[in-house]
């Protein structure tokens, strides 16, 4: 089968697309034939070694993966060759980018059947991201305020589209290029945060404050003050701790996304029901994503990107 790995750590020019042999699953594992690999920006910082995410070499980016059991190994029940899935892979593991991939079966759950098997790989690891954020550190209700900051990404468009789901109050920041989609997401007042100071523009403050951006310490710190007391920021920036104000009872927690195969149920059952939609920008060859690499580190990607193998 073909793969894309590499085997060290460097550039986008590490990588390669070469022949592998196809892996056999072992006990609670299946073999799922890869419909879509998504790549998520922790790809980059993996393969350029400067993530601390202990890999093997050679090793397989794309911990997002949509497709269809192939193989099922022993003690695995549940699933049936042919059952259309999709999982968030252990990313210390062999990745998805690959025409097959071995996946434990305990992270795996009925893909969505409203969008595309392959582009239901834009949803676990980023859905499940914005999911735990808002639910399970922020604990958002109904009623309450929430800032959003670096609305625009992916995991803000699943951020917002769940936050005023859960009857919140949502604020963004977006810059002019996202603004409609954020808007279209939900968003009930957009910013742009390439020409307005937040501490100038959010007239009232907010119960939560959640972070996708890379911001800079000082200005992170200086945006707890637009939290009430008693609220909660959480962050995406794993590389700094989340700021918050003890006196005040702010409290700060950076989010590090888990499998979770009931949140992740509960999400497909929102794409299927209508209720969250699954955003990508474009697929591509399975050949094609070390231009993928390639273009992330260089800051000009823009949005969810599907890798497609061509045997698919």
């Amino acid at each position: 089968m073909k793969a894309v790995r590499f085997h060290e750590f460097g550039g986008d020019d590490v990588l390669r697309y070469e022949e592998v042999d196809r892996p056999a699953p072992a006990a609670g594992e299946v073999r799922v034939k890869v419909a879509g690999s998504a790549f998520n920006p922790a790809d980059n910082g993996i393969r350029a070694g400067i993530l601390p995410i202990p890999v093997s070499l050679p090793h397989t980016p794309g911990y997002d993966v949509a497709g269809t059991v192939d193989a099922i190994g022993d003690g695995v029940t549940g699933f049936v060759a042919g059952d259309a899935v999709i999982g968030f892979l252990p990313m210390t593991g062999v990745g998805s980018a690959a025409e097959y991939v071995i996946a434990p079966a305990s992270v795996l759950v009925p893909a969505p059947t409203a969008v595309p098997l392959a582009d239901a790989a834009a949803l676990p690891s980023v859905g499940l991201t914005a999911w735990q954020a808002l639910f399970d550190e922020a604990g958002l209700r109904e009623g309450q305020r929430i800032l959003i900051v670096g609305a625009g990404g992916t995991v803000g468009g699943y951020a917002v589209q769940l936050a005023k789901r859960a009857g919140a109050h949502v604020i963004a920041t977006a810059s002019p290029r996202s603004r409609q989609s954020v808007t279209a997401a939900g968003a009930d007042e957009v910013f742009d945060h390439t020409s307005a100071r937040l501490l100038d523009v959010v007239e009232e403050q907010v119960d939560v404050l959640l972070n996708l951006a890379p911001l800079e310490p000082e200005e992170f710190r200086a945006l707890v003050g637009l939290v009430h007391s008693g609220g909660v920021v959480v962050s995406t920036t794993a590389w700094m701790p989340a700021p918050g104000d003890e006196e005040r009872g702010v409290r700060g927690v950076v989010i590090y996304v888990r499998s979770d195969l009931d949140e992740l149920a509960q999400l497909v059952s929102l794409v299927d029901r209508g209720e969250l939609r699954v955003e990508v920008a474009r697929r591509i060859p399975l050949s094609e994503l070390p231009s993928v690499h390639e273009q992330a580190a260089s800051g000009v990607l823009r949005g969810k990107v599907i890798a497609v193998p061509e045997a698919a």
